[in-house]
């Protein structure tokens, strides 16, 4: 019996995976065992295990069923289990596979079940029309794409990267670079979606899909389109927005039918004039671009009625377009229209003078892009930075550009004890070379004593650069009338992103068998002395100083005498022990010297850098003081600290201290919208910031003060719970229990933004709070942080009241409003919210095809024109508040105006929550013993 107990356990466990590369066959059989035992059933596991050949060439002896397989969660309401994993326990097959439509990139790592499915219900997947995968996971989709040429009925198919993020929360990219040509036989295909991608090029067996209406290839990194895209003569919609587009072929010409076409955030510097053959387009989205030009043949384009031109180079615009008769919205905005062509640069007519100073340039702010030329230039950002280019490190005259925020994809990389100094300062184009090092100086504010050092992010890695500080010159403050700032300046040959970052203070030297010193710069009292023949072969060591300050250490101690030196974290490369001891001196203890010490209340505690223990060595080493100054001697490097207290068990109370150093006093804020009270901000942000913070915030948000200090600890987790009355949209991806997360780090903003409503319909102000908790508390907090009971619960932080009046405004949100019934479809108040949240600038057309009048649109554009989610949301609302009582079909009635509205992606999803709904309300009246009596004798499967 004890046996079996102990298998039925181990079969819930979820295998690690192989620790050994040599293992990775048999671990990838058993996890694919797995995942055929999920989508079959337990039925299946029996078969196996009396049939000699298992399919696929998998092994399932009793041993690895036992030991591999995960555990089957039946649901009462169907006969197919659960998949679990790599989806969540409680999600069964039929929660994902609905009729025709297969959604799976909702689940992290759902692509591995699609070859799953294929395996054992190959009968429903023939049929599959509609197909969403994440592309985040390699392995996954690999094997997702070899099952894809098989499903020759889809009709929509979406690979998309972005739907998960790390957890610095940046969005995970996905990794589909090409596709098969087997996925040519997906020849019914009418809608495909490979966005936020890397792909180069478009893949040659798109060109085969000739019912293919609808393509989009956002953010990816394609520099060019074929020729032969002119095959796919059935395109209506195309968006390319976010690529690297130099040009647009010719052949693009040939797509008659084209109704819309964005390639808005590209390189383009010129338009093919066959665009002008383009009958049908309605929408052409260009801006952002680099063109200087328009074709005279874009006046044929008479079905055209939006043309979005801005952010180019664009000096004129062509006659003809104001003849276009459906023309209407021309957006022109940032652009240099009628100022003459830029004159080229003096440098480029006259040589070189070598005696001559370099120029200067002074950058304004709304001013990101400058010329540099051969004669060199200083130019001076706003803010206080600077860049030095030397004579002769560009060939001819070049065009470069800056912007200040943050990498995309990672976040900045700081080690322990590491302060961000500045904003993200970024440099284009990227990976450029200059034929002499230019000069980046960064401005910073000093926080604390420590090394000021550049990092430099290239798109793949951080790297420190050797870094000099400075003040700026005098010509140039970053505040008018105040002192030049500090500059932290590096050189280099090529630009990408820069910041600055304050860390302990670093020092190193080589130590030769001829022996060495070494002196902290942070304290010149810290001494190493290296003997002779103290190593056989030179060695690099590292010193790095930690400061702690006097009144923590008594704060934490209880002790008013305690107080404790500074740690020295001592490092060496090779790691191995000294042949001889060597002799460190360290400070005594702040308050403590020679002749009044107490020894048996010193402590030299030595420190594991992996375990983060500390263990007290003072009985093991040679420990003497002198009057100022305590030297031991020891043969191998690693973390010590010297403490004076009278704790008799001191290792408890160090970790505490060194934990300690790394948390940050924070404060809470929860402030509201001042037009729409229902929108709430949530943020949290170190002590020092929170009053700069509510000042820039004043002019569109109001709220209560913030809260009291809280201690944090760096990438802690948090949630923030809204109570008393108030709730939020729970499908979001970061709310979990009713709570939305959040994870702090320092150098961010920390901040979110949602929109709230009152739990139950009500006719007077709600008057509810939001407070915020501790997630998972880290094994290694300090006990007197973690312990901390303010509540009921003993993880809360904070609370803040929130106060929310009804509206009187027409397309106010407040009270409870739902659309359609359970039956036909049905939405939320909170899919409502939602929804609105995903839509455009299209909000007017959406609200014409829901039989809206022009006079009401304009009704409600003019009540918020301060606030464009205010004016989709009362558009929205307004339309929902009239469906009530006319019976079912409202929901399809949106769904039509989405799709008439071209956002036939959001359509998708309102379909998605309806048939999701339609079933959660079928089993709820299964439960309660209401469903409709099945009349049928057939066999159920299995």
């Amino acid at each position: 019996m004890e046996r079996e107990e102990k298998k039925q356990t181990e079969r819930k466990e979820w295998p690690a995976p192989p620790d050994e590369e040599g293992d990775a066959y048999s671990f990838t059989n058993k996890r694919r065992a797995m995942l055929m035992e999920t989508a079959a059933g337990p039925d299946f596991l029996g078969k196996l295990e009396t049939e000699e050949s298992p399919p696929l060439g998998v092994s399932l002896c009793s041993e690895h069923t036992d030991t591999w397989a995960p555990s089957i969660v039946s649901s009462s309401s169907s006969s197919l289990p659960c998949l679990s994993p790599p989806l969540p326990p409680s999600v069964g097959l039929d929660g994902v596979l609905v009729e025709e439509r297969l959604v799976l990139d909702v689940y992290r790592g759902g692509a591995e079940v699609l070859p799953v499915f294929w395996e054992f219900v190959q009968e429903r997947m023939r049929g599959l029309q509609y197909l969403r995968l994440g592309s985040e996971d390699e392995g996954a989709l690999e094997r997702a794409l070899r099952v894809l040429p098989r499903l020759t009925q889809l009709r929509s198919l979406a690979i998309r990267g972005c739907r998960f993020h790390d957890p610095q929360g940046d969005p995970l990219p996905g990794l589909l670079s090409s596709l098969p040509d087997s996925v040519s036989s997906l020849s019914l295909l009418v809608h495909l979606d490979l966005s936020f991608n890397r792909f180069s090029s478009l893949p040659s067996c798109l060109l085969s899909f000739s019912h293919l209406s609808e393509l989009l290839l956002c953010h990816n990194n394609l520099t060019t389109l074929p020729e032969g895209i002119g095959a796919l003569a059935s395109l209506r919609r195309v968006s390319l927005l976010g690529n690297r587009l130099v040009d647009l072929p010719q052949d693009l010409g040939l797509l008659c039918g084209l109704e819309e076409l964005d390639v808005s955030f590209n390189l383009l510097e010129k338009l093919p004039d066959e665009l002008g053959q383009l009958q049908n387009l309605q929408r052409l989205e260009l801006s952002n671009n680099k063109l200087r030009a328009l074709p005279e043949t874009l006046g044929s384009l008479r079905s055209l009625r939006q043309l979005l031109i801005q952010s180019n180079d664009l000096r004129s615009v062509p006659d003809c377009l104001h003849s276009l008769p459906m023309l209407d919205k021309l957006d022109v905005r940032n652009n240099p229209l009628g100022r003459p062509p830029t004159p080229p640069l003096l440098a480029q007519l006259t040589p070189v003078v070598e005696d001559s100073e370099i120029p200067e340039l002074h950058l304004r702010f709304n001013q990101h892009s400058f010329q540099v030329s051969p004669a060199g230039c200083h130019v001076f950002l706003p803010g206080g930075a600077e860049l030095l280019f030397p004579r002769q490190c560009v060939g001819v005259v070049t065009q470069l550009q800056w912007a200040e925020k943050r990498p995309d994809r990672k976040w900045v990389w700081l080690e322990e004890h590491d302060v961000l100094l500045s904003r993200q300062l970024e440099l284009r184009p990227h990976g450029a070379t200059f034929q002499k090092l230019v000069g980046v100086c960064i401005p910073y504010r000093k926080t604390r004593k420590g090394d000021v050092v550049v990092r430099r992010f290239d798109g793949q890695s951080w790297t420190t650069l050797t870094t000099m500080t400075r003040r700026g010159s005098d010509k140039h403050s970053c505040r008018p009338g105040g002192r030049p700032a500090r500059l932290a300046c590096c050189s280099v040959s090529q630009f990408s992103w820069f910041v600055a970052v304050c860390c302990p203070f670093l020092d190193s030297c080589s130590v030769s068998p001829e022996g060495a010193l070494l002196v902290s710069q942070c304290d010149p009292g810290i001494k190493l002395s290296f003997p002779p023949n103290c190593t056989a072969e030179t060695r690099t060591v590292t010193l790095q100083v930690l400061q702690v300050a006097l009144s923590e250490v008594q704060d934490l101690t209880g002790d008013p005498h305690a107080s404790a030196g500074p740690l020295l974290r001592l490092s060496q490369t090779p790691s191995m022990h000294f042949l001889q001891p060597i002799r460190v001196q360290v400070p005594l203890p702040p308050g403590v010297t020679g002749h009044m010490v107490d020894l048996s209340r010193l402590h030299l505690m030595h420190g594991d850098p992996t375990a983060h223990t500390w263990t007290d060595v003072t009985a093991q080493v040679s420990l003497y003081v002198t009057h100022i100054y305590a030297v031991f001697f020891i043969t191998h490097f690693s973390w010590y600290w010297l403490w004076y207290t009278t704790h008799r068990c001191v290792s408890g109370v160090v970790r505490k201290m060194y934990h300690r150093l790394k948390q940050f006093r924070v404060r809470f804020l929860a402030l509201q919208r001042k037009n729409d009270p229902e929108q709430i901000l949530l943020q949290c942000l170190p002590s020092d910031k929170a009053e700069s913070r509510l000042e820039s915030l004043a002019d569109q948000y109001e709220g209560p003060q913030p809260s009291e200090l809280c201690v944090l600890l760096e990438g802690e987790q948090f949630f923030a719970g809204f109570e008393r009355g108030i709730d939020i949209n729970s499908d979001r991806p970061d709310c979990k229990d009713g709570r939305l997360s959040f994870t702090f780090y320092s150098h961010l903003k920390n901040i979110k933004e949602v929109y709230v409503c009152a739990t139950h319909p009500v006719q007077t102000t709600v008057r509810g709070q939001v407070s915020f908790y501790r997630g998972e508390v880290p094994s290694d907090l300090p006990e007197e942080v973690a312990r901390k009971r303010k509540g009921h619960d003993d993880q809360w932080m904070a609370t803040l009241p929130l106060r929310i009046p009804k509206s009187e405004i027409d397309g106010s949100i407040s009270g409870e409003l739902n659309l359609g019934d359970p039956e036909s479809g049905y939405l939320t108040q909170t899919n409502l919210l939602s929804i609105s949240l995903r839509i455009n600038q299209e909000w007017q057309n959406i609200g014409i095809n829901l039989g809206m009048s022009y006079e009401q649109l304009e009704r409600i554009r003019h009540q918020h024109r301060d606030n464009f989610g205010a004016q989709v949301l009362a558009m929205l609302f307004h339309w929902a508040r009239g469906q009530q009582g006319t019976g079912p079909g409202a929901v399809q009635r949106l769904m039509t105006a989405l799709v008439d509205s071209g956002r036939r992606d959001l359509a998708e999803e309102v379909e998605d929550i309806v048939t999701l709904g339609k079933r959660k309300y079928e089993e709820s009246l299964k439960r309660v013993g209401l469903e409709t009596p099945v009349t049928s004798t057939e066999p159920q499967s299995s």
